[in-house]
C-alpha cells in the first residue's frame, strides 16, 4: 500500500492549482499598473450557517480613474468570483476583462468611466482566518455593500454605480443589491450585469469530486485535504454546487459513499439553505437586471450523459498501477457507476473504490448540459511537469463539463438542465447568449460589446417603433390604452402581453386568443419608460414605451 500512497500523493499535490483555473485569463491579456490597494471592511456582519459567532467580512479594492479627467466620477464596480486561496489578484481581475488584444476596462476608462476592483483576499477578523474567495456569499456581500456606500460618498456628481459580477460575483452583486433594497439602503446603482453567475447552482462532476476526495482522505496527505477543505469543502462550494459529495456519504465515513443516497444532493445545511435565502431576496427592483452567459441558448450540450471521461491504466512503477476510470452523470432516470479505482501491485488488486450516480426523471445528469465550461485539464493544471498527471490528461476522453448551467446563468427555474431556454422566464430585461458553449467567464468581442452598449445606456434589441413588418404601437407615448398594431403576416392564434419596469419587475401580462388587427389594452401605469413584451409563440418583440 506504500506505493500506492506515493501514487496519490503525487496525483493530490497538482491539484492545489485547480483553484486558478475557475475563471480564465486570456493568454494576450492586458494587466495594469497597480497604484494602490485599499482594504474595505463591512459594517454589516454576517454569522455563516456552522459559525457560531457573526464576523465582518474585508475585501481589498483599487480605483482605476478614468483616462478623460481622472475623477471619480462614474464608478463601475468589478467582483471577484470563486477563488480560494486568493490566486487571482486585481491585476488578474482586470486583466481578466480582455478579448481579442483589447481589454473592456482599458476601453470603459478612455471612455470617462471609473474600474473599481473588489478582491476577497485571505484575512482575519474576529480570531478567525477567512478564505475570502471561498466565503459565504452572503459575507462577501456585506463586503460589496460597504464599498457600495464609501463609493458613493467619495464619487463626484450625481452618476450612478455599474456592479458586473462574474461567476460567483454575480451572486455577491444580486444579494448586496437586494439586501440594500429590503433594508432600505439606496445603493444609488443603475444597472448589474451578471456575467455567467450561477443562480440555480453550479456544478463540478460528481465523479471527480469522489475521487480527489478519496485520494486525500486515503493518503491523509496535508496537501491534499487542503484542496478538498480549501476547494470543495469551502463555505461558497457548498452554496453553489447542486451535487456535491457531502450529500452522499455514508454515516460515519468520510469517503464511503452511501447507496441510498445516488440521486443528485447539496452540501448538507448549506445548497438548499442557500438557494431558499437567495430566491427569497429575488433581484433588485430599482436597478436594471442584464446577463451575459457563456452556455449556449440552443441546446448544444457539453458531451453526452453518461460519457466515459478517463478509462486508463497509469503505471506507477514496475509493480503498481492504477485503474482510472470516470463517467458524466447519466441520462434521466438511468444509473451508472462515475468512480472506479483499482490498485493492482504485481498484477494483483489490493484496494477498490466505486461511486454510484443516478439522475431524476425530470432531467440528464448536468454534467453535459449546455453551459459554461471548466476544464478536467485546466483544473490539474495541465499536469505540472507531474508524468503521472501528464499521462491522465492524454487519457482524457471528455475534457469539458458544464460548470454553470445556461438555465442557471438565466437564472430559470426549471428542473431540465437541457430544455431550451423560454426568456420569458428569465428574470433579465436583456441577454447575451452564445449558440455554442464557450469557457467559463470568456470574455468575446461579441459579449463584450453587449457589456459595452448596457454600460453606455444603449438599448439592445430595442424597437422604437419605427420597424417594418413588426408589432408597432398605434401611439408611443401612450395614454390609457397600450394599442398594438398586429402585421398581416404574422400568426395571430395567440399572442402573449407582458409589461416590464426597466429594473425588469413584471407589471402587466396578458394573452390574447385570434386578435384580429389591433390589440387594445387598458392600462393604470404610472409615468415614465416602459418595456413592452410581444409574443406570438414563434418570436418575442421587445418595444420601448412610453407612457404619459
Amino acid at each position: 500500500m506504500k506505493k500506492f500512497y506515493i501514487l496519490l500523493i503525487i496525483f493530490t499535490s497538482q491539484l492545489t492549482f485547480a483553484q486558478i483555473r475557475f475563471q480564465n485569463i486570456p493568454e494576450n491579456a492586458i494587466y495594469p499598473e497597480s497604484q494602490a490597494v485599499e482594504t474595505i471592511t463591512a459594517t454589516i456582519a454576517y454569522q455563516g450557517y456552522e459559525e457560531n459567532q457573526a464576523y465582518f467580512g474585508q475585501g481589498e479594492y483599487e480605483i482605476f480613474l478614468d483616462n478623460v479627467d481622472g475623477v471619480l466620477d462614474k464608478p463601475i464596480i468589478i467582483l471577484d468570483g470563486f477563488d480560494p486561496g486568493d490566486s487571482r489578484d486585481i491585476s488578474g481581475l482586470y486583466a481578466s476583462l480582455s478579448f481579442g488584444g483589447q481589454n473592456m476596462a482599458d476601453i470603459l476608462r478612455d471612455e470617462g468611466f471609473d474600474i473599481v476592483i473588489l478582491n476577497a483576499p485571505l484575512y482575519t477578523t474576529g480570531g478567525k482566518n477567512i478564505d475570502g474567495g471561498g466565503d459565504y456569499i452572503q459575507r462577501n456581500a456585506m463586503v460589496l455593500i460597504a464599498l457600495i456606500q464609501k463609493l458613493n460618498t467619495d464619487k463626484v456628481g450625481s452618476e450612478e454605480l455599474v456592479v458586473l459580477g462574474p461567476s460567483m460575483g454575480g451572486l455577491i452583486a444580486r444579494y448586496a443589491l437586494s439586501y440594500m433594497e429590503d433594508n432600505s439602503l439606496d445603493a444609488e446603482t443603475r444597472l448589474y450585469i451578471s456575467f455567467d453567475a450561477p443562480h440555480r447552482g453550479a456544478n463540478i462532476p460528481i465523479s471527480l469530486q469522489y475521487l480527489i476526495n478519496y485520494f486525500a482522505i486515503q493518503v491523509g496527505d496535508a496537501t491534499a485535504q487542503q484542496v478538498v477543505d480549501q476547494l470543495l469543502n469551502s463555505p461558497a462550494a457548498k452554496e453553489m454546487l447542486t451535487d456535491h459529495l457531502l450529500g452522499h456519504l455514508l454515516a460515519g465515513s468520510d469517503y464511503e459513499q452511501d447507496p441510498a443516497k445516488v440521486l443528485p444532493l447539496g452540501a448538507p445545511g448549506f445548497r438548499n439553505e442557500f438557494q431558499a435565502e437567495l430566491d427569497a431576496l429575488g433581484f433588485p427592483s430599482n436597478v436594471r437586471n442584464v446577463t451575459m452567459i457563456n452556455g449556449a441558448g440552443n441546446g448544444t450540450t457539453t458531451g453526452s450523459p453518461g460519457v466515459t471521461i478517463v478509462n486508463t491504466t497509469l503505471e506507477i512503477d514496475a509493480t503498481t498501477d492504477v485503474d482510472v476510470a470516470l463517467k458524466f452523470t447519466p441520462a434521466a432516470s438511468q444509473t451508472n457507476t462515475v468512480t472506479d479505482v483499482t490498485v493492482n501491485f504485481l498484477g494483483f488488486p489490493i484496494a477498490t473504490y466505486q461511486t454510484t450516480s443516478q439522475s431524476p426523471s425530470t432531467t440528464a445528469g448536468v454534467d453535459s448540459a449546455p453551459g459554461g465550461t471548466g476544464s478536467i485539464s485546466d483544473a490539474l493544471g495541465d499536469g505540472g511537469g507531474n508524468q503521472v498527471l501528464i499521462d491522465f490528461i492524454n487519457a482524457l476522453q471528455q475534457d469539458l463539463y458544464s460548470f454553470i448551467p445556461t438555465m442557471s446563468s438565466l437564472a430559470i427555474d426549471n428542473p431540465d438542465w437541457f430544455t431550451t431556454p423560454d426568456l420569458n422566464d428569465s428574470p433579465f430585461v436583456n441577454f447575451y447568449i452564445p449558440t455554442e458553449n464557450e469557457n467559463h467567464v470568456t470574455v468575446t468581442a461579441a459579449s463584450a460589446q453587449f457589456a459595452l452598449d448596457e454600460i453606455r445606456n444603449v438599448l439592445i434589441g430595442v424597437s422604437e417603433n419605427e420597424l417594418n413588418g413588426q408589432f408597432q404601437l398605434s401611439q408611443n407615448p401612450v395614454h390609457k390604452t397600450i394599442n398594438i398594431k398586429i402585421p398581416n403576416q404574422i400568426s395571430t392564434n395567440e399572442i402573449t402581453t407582458k409589461v416590464f419596469s426597466f429594473t425588469g419587475q413584471k407589471l402587466m401580462e396578458q394573452t390574447w386568443t385570434s386578435p384580429q388587427g389591433e390589440i387594445i389594452w387598458n392600462q393604470n401605469l404610472a409615468s415614465g419608460i416602459y418595456l413592452l413584451k410581444v409574443n406570438n409563440g414563434a418570436a418575442t418583440q421587445t418595444i420601448k414605451m412610453v407612457v404619459e
